[in-house]
């Protein structure tokens, strides 16, 4: 089974209660979907399938690119750590060039059928792109700041680059606000399955540059 099959097998259509423009392929249970993921690739201890959900940072992005479209439209714009595409998708729709970078390779494969779904283009890079030159006018971080080490070296990358950048946090344990402005706070509907409350409070930031 390809992954383009294992992620159609394996979720279901549905669109992210924030954004109901969008629909995405879906999971409706973290854990079958994992064990599923393992038994695939026959081999243990994978990073969770942090593709098949539609993440709170991620739906605040979208939301907001969807609402205020003059933000990415006619530019460049890269989502980092894309998941299932949401946020590089409400780009597209809102007119922007958009860029998915992941490294897994069943996200790869959803973006891709999620892209075609919602019938917009989305390119995707596979490579880590921090620390490689800036390509990009305008770069998108969606529930990024889960891991320290990950928050860190993100966070150290976007301060330096000449790009505007948006990040999507519902208050994750390594989020800092300083040097941000928020633009938005949206009330996402959460599953108990993934999350440890019903909602979240869900920001959406831009740098500010000096």
């Amino acid at each position: 089974m390809n992954a383009e099959d294992f992620v159609r097998a394996n979720t279901a259509l549905a669109a992210p209660p924030l954004v109901p423009e969008l629909m995405l392929h879906l999971a409706t249970e973290a854990t079958p979907l994992w064990e599923a993921t393992e038994a695939t690739l026959a081999r243990s201890n994978l990073p969770p399938p942090y593709w098949a959900f539609a993440w709170p940072g991620g739906q605040a992005l979208a939301r907001f690119i969807l609402d205020h479209p003059e933000t990415v439209r006619g530019r460049r714009i890269l989502d980092f750590g894309a998941g299932s595409g949401l946020a590089a998708i409400a780009a597209a729709r809102a007119g922007a060039e958009a860029v998915a970078a992941e490294i897994d390779e069943f996200a790869a494969a959803a973006i891709r059928l999620n892209m075609s779904l919602n019938e917009v283009r989305v390119e995707i890079v596979t490579e880590d792109v921090i620390d490689r030159p800036c390509e990009w006018d305008v770069i998108l971080a969606g529930d990024m700041c889960y891991e320290r080490p990950l928050a860190e070296r993100l966070t150290a990358w976007l301060r330096e680059l000449p790009a505007a950048v948006l990040l999507g946090d519902p208050g994750r344990n390594y989020f800092r606000p300083d040097g941000l402005e928020r633009l938005a706070t949206y009330t996402v509907p959460t599953s108990r399955d993934l999350e440890d409350r019903e909602t979240r409070e869900t920001g959406v930031w831009r740098f500010v540059r000096d």
